[in-house]
Order: C-alpha cells, then sequence, then structure tokens
C-alpha cells in the first residue's frame, strides 16, 4: 500500500515526539538522524547541527539568512514514478508554514507543506512525481527567516505506476464493494444447480455525476445523453446570487425551479451552488454598491431565501464560495463574516451538509491560499464560531486540474480527512488538449473513487453550444468525446453486469460494486426452461449473508 496507515489524530495533532518514519524512510538515508549529520548538509545561506532531545535526535537549521535556508539530502529520482514524501517538523517560535521542495533539473517540485509549531512536531505529508529521471536535492523552506526549522523522520518511498494502480484497485475492492453470494432455490426451497444468474447494475451507490445548465431542459439529446449516466448534479451558474436576483429585490428562482424538477424527475440528486461567492468579479453591481450595514441585511436575505426555498430539496450547499482565495464578504463585514454566514446556513437548513468549497487543494502543491493545512485552518475557525460547534460542515475540493500529482493529491485528502467530515471533488476538469483531459481525468477520477473518503464526486462539464467551462465529455450531437469515454469506461468498472451459473448447491459468487441490481435467474428443468427476476441492494449490511433468490414459476 503506498501509504501505511497513520492515525488522524497524528496528522491533525502536534505531537511531544515525531512518530517513526513511513516506510522506514524510503530512499532517505539516515532518516530518523541516528547517524549524525550523515547524508545531510546545508542549504542556502543558514547553519544546521545535529540536536538531541529527551532521546529523540533530529536537525536543525538555524541562523537562516533566506527562506530556502534549511538542511538538504540530495537523491536520484526515476521518471513514471510516484513518490510518497512525509516529515515531522518543529520551528522555534510562533505558527509557522514550511514546505518541503525538490530540486530537479527541469526546475523546484514543491512536494507539501504544514504549519508547525514551536515545543511540538507536525507531520507534513505530501508526493511528487518528476519529468526526467536524474538529480534532485530535498530541502525545506519558510518565508519567516526569524524561525529555525526543526526536522527528522524524513521518508521518500517511491512506487511504479502498476504499484498505484493495484492499491487503487485493492481500495477500491475494500471500499466501495462487496462481495456477494447468492443461492437460487425453486418454490419449495430446493436449490438449483447449473442455473443461469444474470446480474444488472441499475443505480450507483457512491454519488458521481456532472453539472449541468438550463440548455438540459429544452434539449432531449442532452437529457438522454445525462439521465443514463449520472446520478447527482450541481447547477453551473442558474442558483447562484447573480443569476437568481439581477435587480435588488426581484427575486427569479424560475429557471433553477424547472432545474430542480427535472433533476427530481429522473431521480438525480442536486448539490445547492453556491449560496455566497466570496469572489469581488462575480457580484452584481447592485451588490458592490451597498454600505457595509445595507450588504449584511441584502447577505441575510439571500441566504434566507434561496437556503428556505430549497430547504430539503437538495444533499449540500456550497455556502461560501473560495472564501480562502477571495475576501469580498470579509472586506464588507469583518474577518468573521465567513463563519458568520455558515452560522445563519446551520439555523435556516441545518439538516443538509454546508460545505466550504475551494480549488488548488488537491491540484497543486504549492502551497497556496487553499492549501490542505490551510484549508483545515479556515474548516476550525468556522467550527469554532460561537454557535457553530454543532453545523454539518463538509470540505468541497472543485478539482480544476492541469497535470494531476497523485502523490500529493492522495496525502492532501490524507490530511483532509483527519477533520472527520465528509469530502466531495465538486467540478472536476482538466486543461489541456482532448487526448491529455482523457489521461489526467481517468487518473483523478480513480484515484478519488478509490480513496475511502471521498463521498461523491461531480464534473464540472455543462454542455453549451459554444463550448464547456474548460472539459467537454461530448460534441453539439452528444457523442462521446474521448473524456465520454473514460466517464463511460469507469461507470462499467464500478457497475455493469455480471453472469455465470450456480454451483451443485445452487450458490454464485460475484464482488459488486455498492448499489441496486436486478437479479435474473434462467433454470433449465427436464421439460421446460423458467426465468424469474428480483431486486437486490449491495450495501456494506450484505457483508458475510447469504441472499436467497426464489425461482418464480410463471
Amino acid at each position: 500500500m503506498p501509504y501505511p496507515m497513520i492515525t488522524r489524530s497524528a496528522l491533525r495533532q502536534c505531537l511531544e515526539n515525531p512518530l517513526r518514519p513511513q516506510y522506514n524512510g524510503g530512499i532517505i538515508v539516515n532518516p530518523e538522524l541516528n547517524d549524525g549529520l550523515r547524508a545531510w548538509s546545508t542549504f542556502g545561506d543558514a547553519k544546521t547541527e545535529h540536536r538531541e532531545s529527551n532521546g529523540n535526535k533530529y536537525v536543525a537549521a538555524h541562523s537562516r539568512n533566506n527562506p530556502y535556508g534549511s538542511m538538504s539530502q540530495k537523491l536520484y529520482l526515476k521518471k513514471n514514478h510516484l513518490y510518497t514524501f512525509s516529515a515531522w517538523v518543529q520551528v522555534s517560535e510562533g505558527n509557522v508554514q514550511v514546505t518541503a521542495i525538490f530540486k530537479t533539473d527541469s526546475g523546484f517540485k514543491k512536494a507539501g507543506s504544514v504549519f508547525a509549531e514551536p515545543k511540538c512536531w507536525s507531520m507534513l505529508k505530501g508526493g511528487l512525481t518528476v519529468d526526467a529521471s536524474g538529480p534532485a536535492e530535498l530541502y525545506f523552506e519558510s518565508n519567516n527567516t526569524s524561525v529555525e526549522i526543526w526536522v527528522d523522520s524524513i521518508s521518500l518511498q517511491p512506487f511504479t505506476e502498476k504499484e498505484w494502480r493495484s492499491h487503487q484497485d485493492q481500495s477500491i475492492e475494500r471500499t466501495r464493494k462487496e462481495k456477494v453470494r447468492i443461492q437460487a432455490i425453486d418454490e419449495q426451497g430446493n436449490p438449483l444447480s447449473n442455473a443461469t444468474i444474470s446480474i444488472k447494475q441499475n443505480k450507483l451507490r457512491f454519488p458521481f455525476g456532472c453539472a449541468i445548465n438550463k440548455n438540459i431542459l429544452s434539449n432531449t439529446a442532452y437529457q438522454d445523453w445525462f439521465t443514463s449516466r449520472f446520478g447527482v448534479t450541481t447547477f453551473e451558474d442558474e442558483m447562484k446570487w447573480y443569476s437568481t436576483e439581477a435587480t435588488r429585490g426581484h427575486v427569479d428562482y424560475s429557471v433553477p425551479d424547472a432545474m430542480l424538477a427535472f433533476a427530481k424527475q429522473h431521480n438525480i440528486a442536486v448539490r445547492g451552488h453556491n449560496v455566497i461567492w466570496d469572489n469581488p468579479r462575480y457580484q452584481n453591481g447592485w451588490v458592490k454598491s451597498l454600505s457595509p450595514n445595507d450588504f449584511r441585511t441584502a447577505v441575510q436575505a439571500r441566504v434566507g431565501s434561496v437556503m428556505t426555498r430549497y430547504r430539503g430539496r437538495l444533499i449540500a450547499w456550497d455556502v461560501v464560495n473560495e472564501n480562502m482565495h477571495f475576501s469580498f464578504v470579509e472586506s464588507k463585514l469583518g474577518q468573521n463574516a465567513s463563519s458568520v454566514i455558515y452560522n445563519w446556513a446551520g439555523k435556516t437548513d441545518g439538516l443538509t451538509t454546508l460545505f466550504l468549497n475551494e480549488f488548488d487543494t488537491i491540484e497543486n502543491s504549492g502551497g497556496g491560499a487553499a492549501s490542505p493545512a490551510k484549508y483545515l485552518q479556515k474548516l476550525k475557525e468556522i467550527q469554532s464560531f460561537p454557535g457553530n460547534a454543532n453545523l454539518r460542515l463538509g470540505i468541497g475540493l472543485e478539482s480544476h486540474f492541469n497535470i494531476p500529482n497523485l502523490p500529493y493529491m492522495r496525502s492532501s485528502l490524507d490530511t483532509l480527512a483527519s477533520a472527520n467530515v465528509p469530502i466531495w471533488l465538486t467540478e472536476v476538469d482538466v486543461q489541456g488538449n482532448p487526448a491529455q483531459q482523457a489521461l489526467y481525468l481517468e487518473q483523478i477520477l480513480r484515484e478519488a473513487y478509490s480513496y475511502p473518503k471521498i463521498a461523491g464526486i461531480v464534473m464540472w462539464s455543462a454542455w453549451k453550444p459554444q463550448g464547456c467551462y474548460s472539459m467537454c465529455l461530448t460534441d453539439n450531437n452528444f457523442k462521446n468525446l474521448a473524456t465520454g469515454d473514460v466517464v463511460d469506461k469507469l461507470l462499467h468498472e464500478w457497475g455493469g453486469s455480471r453472469m455465470g451459473l450456480t454451483d451443485a448447491n445452487g450458490f454464485f459468487e460475484a464482488s459488486l460494486s455498492h448499489g441496486d441490481y436486478n437479479v435474473n435467474i434462467i433454470s433449465h428443468g427436464v421439460t421446460d426452461i423458467s426465468s424469474s427476476t428480483s431486486n437486490l441492494k449491495v450495501d456494506p449490511t450484505i457483508a458475510g449473508r447469504t441472499t436467497l433468490i426464489h425461482q418464480v414459476t410463471a
């Protein structure tokens, strides 16, 4: 497995002593600093020394005169390998972001970051791939040059693409499927041997879908293509504030109402997107012109209006969208504005999960505004606001990818999962040419589906005649593009059909994804052939049980 088990508390807490390095350090030499500074050297303008405290040995970088002044180790990294990275980090004072970076011939690769503290050790988890095989140098960076950086229990473990895929498949088998044992019996309870069992999935239990827009209301080809594949959706723009209240006081929900009715007709769940958007670019002019007091009144009215109208009819709300990258609401209402709005949202629709929703959390390892560490800080800030302790919060990851870094993606999910709230990929798409999009989309979807704590996936490929936001799944005649073929391929893998014969005792076994199925039995009697169909629900409660399917004579 690419990640040995680390407890969620270890990922989220600051520990008195670091844990042992994962994979015994992997290809890192002297990972626990038990052999002095062997294989470690100084990087940049700093001084390094070997230290020991309470029996624990580590390397410290001090007298740092630039952000990259730290300790380093030289390595050799291979193309077409996936590297998981971890280290335990402490700083001499403050709460400081520390980033692990690999200097390669083709540039600098950020592997991950963590907010480190004094007097305890924080786990930095990350990962990387390289564009070409060659030498590399690991070092650590912090913009706060006044602090010392201490590092221990460092690990860098390579995996081949085949090994990574094998782990994904094992995880899917363990977390998304169940071993199903069916016994076919006749009306008298006698087992039916050598009967043909045909199993076909009607519905995948895992929420997998795609965004839609109002074009679907008048386009039957779009409707047919979409409804035959997906069980969940998000409205691209139609529920947003600028769409429903273009003029102050004139609220119009006719379009999202029609789209919601369409979704309900086809048993498609809907995520509410979004209540408030923190990006100043996407505000109506009348909103921007409001005084702080009037703005507060307008935001309260918006929360109450949209969330009351659709209360109990949606599976999620993106409440304050992109509030780590942007701060329009905060500029009007103060730094705790998001916390206040989530409080209002909880009072308005407390039974629906209230999501944060951000980009560049799992897509890029640069340690930006919405890094995993900063995301958890924002989540904690909202949770700790008076009255918010019992809010049903969720983590929304937009997932607008360029080139995916799967080891970093997985390590980021590990970090985020420590919050123990639902995690969704909410707006998945990929930049680039169609061939690249298809290749990378499959990698991203497999990684997400195989990760046990991912609760749902929505792609951001709502169709428009003039083109999609970034990635389409079909052409304008609703014939699959290469990306659409990827979706169909994975839907077939995650669902599809099974067929076989019962054994001498009427038993048939199969590994099936969680979902709803039709089971058809065809038995060959001495004088006739008879068949019957039954429904089968596959979920974790079925494990270890035998399902009896009765052959009913017509």
